[in-house]
Formats: C-alpha cells, sequence, structure tokens
C-alpha cells in the first residue's frame, strides 16, 4: 500500500511492520519538517497577528465538525486546518496579550514535548524510564531549592493550578484531620482563585467548611479577621486544619501577609498552603523574593510553570515540604504493580499525586532550564516587573480613571466620572470594549468590592516596551473617546 504527500513529495510506505501508522525514516524527517516550518511561520507572524481574531470562526468550526475518516488525507492540508483553526480566538501567545494570567509557550518546551511524545517513556513510576524520571525529580528538586525547602521535601508536576491545589488540600486533610474529616474549616480571602473551593469540594468538603476572609484596602486577607474565624469556629467545635494564603492574586496581583499566616497557621498546628501559581516564579528576582517574604514557611506551595516560566498550558507542580505527608495521601498499591518495586532517591510519582497515567511533563522543564539557565528566566521576569510600572505610570495620571498600584504586574483600573455616578461600570465596559476592539492588545474584567474594573496583567515573554506603550496609548484614547460621550 502506498499513498503520496504532494507537500513533500515523498511517498508513504509502509513500515517495518506493514502498516502506514510506521512511516519511513525519510517520511519522519519530511514531516517533522512541514510541522517546524508552520511552527516558525506562526511564531514570526505574532506580533502583527490580531490580539483577538474571530472572523469566519463559524465557518471553520462546522468544517472541523465532521464524521472521522475511513482514509487519510495529505498532512499539509490538515496543517493548514490546525494552523486556521490557531489564528482563530484569542492570541495567549502573542504580545498583545494582557488578559487573565499570560504565559506564551517558548519554542523551547516545544521541542521538548516533540522529543517526549515521540520517545513515549513512562515516568510515573522511575523504574519504567529511571534516567528520564530522575530527570523530572531533579525539575522539580529545582523548584523546591527555589523556595528553599530541605531535602526531604517532595512535589509533583500536573497540569494546572487546580490540580496541584486540590493535591494540597487532600495532604492537609490527611495529615490534620481524623478518617470522619468533617469537621475541618478551611480558610482562604475573599481574593483566593475559585479553584481552592472547587478543590475543596472535590476533597469533600461541604462549602460551608470554606470560610471566606475579608481583605484590607490593599486586597490582601485580614489577619486580625482570619484569627477571629479561628475562635469562633473552635468555640463551635469545629476543626480549623488549614489556611490558603495568596501570592499574586488573580484579581490584582495583591501579596497576602505570608510570614503573618504561616504564624497563625503554627500556632494552631493548621496546614498553611500558598497559591503562588502566579507569582510564585518572581521568587528569582530580588524585587519578587522582598515581596514574598515567608513563602519558604508554607507547609505546600503551587506554583503554574506555565505562567511564570512561559511553558505550554498544562505545566503546574505542587510543593511539599514534608514530602512523607504528600506520599501518605496519595500512595496506593494493586497486585498489578508488585513488578514496579521503589528504591533509591528519584519518587515514583503515582505516589504523589491522583494520576496513574500522565505524560512526561519533565522534559520541558528540564529542557529549558537548561538551554537558557535562570537568569533568562530572571531577565524576563524583571522586564515584566518593569513593564506594568511602566503601563501604571502612563495610566495614572489619565482622567477619569482610577489606577491600583500593581504588586506584581497586575494592573487593575476603572473608570471615575463624577457627573455619572452609579454609571461607572458601564463606562469602564465601554472602555474595555474600545481597547480590544482595536485587536492590538487584548485585556480581560473583574470586579473589585463590586465594582466592574478592567485589568492588564503582563507577563507574556513576548511582550516588550513597546507594545506596553502602544496599550497604554489605546487605553487612554479609549477612555476619553468614552468620557467625551459620558
Amino acid at each position: 500500500m502506498h499513498t503520496h504527500d504532494q507537500t513533500t513529495n515523498v511517498t508513504y510506505l509502509d513500515g517495518p511492520g506493514g502498516s502506514p501508522l510506521e512511516p519511513s525514516a525519510a517520511q519522519m524527517r519530511r514531516m517533522a519538517a512541514a510541522v517546524s516550518e508552520r511552527l516558525v511561520r506562526f511564531a514570526e507572524g505574532l506580533p502583527a497577528a490580531p490580539a483577538m481574531n474571530l472572523d469566519d470562526v463559524q465557518r471553520l468550526i462546522t468544517r472541523v465538525r465532521e464524521p472521522a475518516p475511513e482514509q487519510g488525507s495529505e498532512l499539509d492540508g490538515l496543517l493548514d486546518v490546525v494552523m486556521e483553526g490557531a489564528a482563530r480566538g484569542i492570541e495567549t501567545a502573542g504580545p498583545g496579550f494582557l488578559a487573565y494570567v499570560p504565559g506564551g509557550g517558548i519554542y523551547t518546551a516545544a521541542v521538548a514535548d516533540f522529543l517526549a511524545c515521540g520517545i513515549n517513556r513512562y515516568v510515573s513510576l522511575w523504574s519504567q524510564a529511571p534516567v528520564l524520571a530522575a530527570m523530572e525529580w531533579t525539575s522539580v528538586r529545582w523548584l523546591c531549592d527555589l523556595f528553599g525547602y530541605p531535602g526531604a521535601a517532595r512535589g509533583v508536576l500536573t497540569s494546572g493550578g487546580s490540580m496541584s491545589t486540590l493535591g494540597a488540600i487532600v495532604a492537609a486533610r490527611c495529615a490534620c484531620l481524623p478518617a470522619n474529616f468533617l469537621s475541618g474549616v478551611l480558610y482562604v480571602s475573599d481574593q483566593a482563585h475559585a479553584c481552592v473551593a472547587k478543590a475543596a469540594s472535590i476533597a469533600g468538603f461541604p462549602r460551608e467548611n470554606v470560610r471566606v476572609i475579608p481583605t484590607d484596602d490593599r486586597f490582601r486577607m485580614d489577619v486580625g479577621e482570619l484569627r477571629k474565624a479561628i475562635r469562633g469556629d473552635l468555640a463551635r467545635g469545629r476543626r480549623p486544619f488549614c489556611v490558603v494564603g495568596t501570592a499574586g492574586t488573580t484579581n490584582t496581583g495583591a501579596i497576602d501577609p505570608l510570614s503573618e499566616l504561616a504564624a497563625v497557621a503554627r500556632s494552631h498546628e493548621m496546614w498553611f498552603h500558598v497559591d503562588a501559581a502566579y507569582g510564585g516564579f518572581f521568587q528569582l528576582t530580588e524585587r519578587g523574593r522582598t515581596k514574598l517574604t515567608g513563602i519558604g514557611a508554607a507547609d505546600s506551595v503551587t506554583v503554574d510553570p506555565h505562567k511564570g516560566l512561559f511553558l505550554p498550558y498544562g505545566t503546574g507542580a505542587l510543593l511539599v515540604r514534608d514530602g512523607s505527608r504528600l506520599q501518605a495521601a496519595f500512595h496506593t498499591s494493586g497486585d498489578y504493580l508488585q513488578d514496579m518495586s521503589h528504591a533509591g532517591e528519584v519518587p515514583n510519582f503515582s505516589d504523589l499525586s491522583p494520576e496513574l497515567s500522565r505524560d512526561f511533563r519533565g522534559l520541558r522543564l528540564w529542557l529549558a532550564i537548561k538551554l537558557h539557565g535562570w537568569a533568562a528566566f530572571r531577565e524576563a521576569l524583571d522586564e515584566k516587573l518593569d513593564l506594568s510600572r511602566t503601563l501604571f505610570e502612563r495610566l495614572r495620571d489619565t482622567d477619569w480613571l482610577h489606577i491600583a498600584e500593581p504588586n506584581l504586574t497586575v494592573v487593575a483600573f476603572h473608570c471615575a466620572h463624577g457627573r455619572r455616578h452609579g454609571h461607572e461600570d458601564e463606562l469602564t465596559r465601554r472602555v474595555l470594549d474600545r481597547v480590544n476592539a482595536t485587536r492590538r492588545v487584548h485585556l480581560s474584567s473583574t470586579r473589585l468590592r463590586g465594582r466592574f474594573a478592567i485589568r492588564a496583567c503582563v507577563l507574556c515573554f513576548r511582550t516588550h516596551q513597546d507594545r506596553i506603550e502602544e496599550a497604554a496609548d489605546i487605553i487612554r484614547q479609549a477612555t476619553r473617546d468614552v468620557m467625551a460621550t459620558a
């Protein structure tokens, strides 16, 4: 059986097994080259690409909603479909993406994933691929070192902050509560990420067991209110077991008073977890370390390399100071696993998370750090701190805008118009719509103290001074236009 690829002008020959699923060496090289060329063109076009493009999207969705084919198609045509589809939506890889928490996806990690998928080794049980499992464990250990965790610490790469947080809550539940854990109470701030409450629910806690603590005028957890809530729960016979602090909230980038929260947790023999999914990697910078003082005292930390290290989506991490407590929460066994003995310092990742089957996530982290070194990431993160400050300075003297000074790289603002008091939300929405309509930058919104607010988060590694200056000009002009008709 022969098929022909008109793009590469190479005939697909059945491989050694007589199957088209085993392409020849020459064909594999041509396929890899075709994909690589598309990715290079994609990356080259990002600076000029619209920050959001929904043109003709319904036609393209209809095009891919089709029955599964019986026979295969040419690679070139399929790559056209993929790349055309990738150009529709919000351009999360581009320099104009300032919404939510950007990452970008460095090319180095794409190379690593290509290798990892091609090699297709199973690393959840270390004995299946000892050296590759050691690579992943070494990468996790680098993250533990970043926060000053001891040699007994353990960690695992996850799909993101939600799964990491779930792992932390389960570990805290197992370490601090009896088998009947329904008296346990978890404390979060009113700015905590929604994944914390979701994780508590998945871990078996009713919603009323999650106490939401008010924040101060800087959107940080109010430690006095936390102490008051704990005293109240103790008086009612409840068991406070976990405090979750945030190191870089999604809304404003606020950092809770971590040292004080750690002290409160210790005084009540509670687990202290820090959600540093967004802000954690600023620990690489001098300014970040100062702002994150106290994070190393946490029992566990969530960080997202797909945010602060710019890796592809699907790369989170959970780090736990006492690794034995994480393993106690997730270790299990089965007769079919009896051949997979464990020995040595490299852990079985299946003992540290809910997952048994998982991809080789460690290579994208290991290769990126080995190839570029921490210095490259530190320089990029320092640049983002500078750029957010630039945006703040450019906007704070804009008439009719109230700007919150950035803690990290989130700049939040809203319209303030004395003559239209009570209508500021409407005006702010209109400013956001005008900004995003330019398709040069894309911002997102949130609510702060009940008020509609716009937020810009500067974190994409492709975002530099020129785009931030342009963003400031666009926001200022949109504000003038809206207020002129207010």
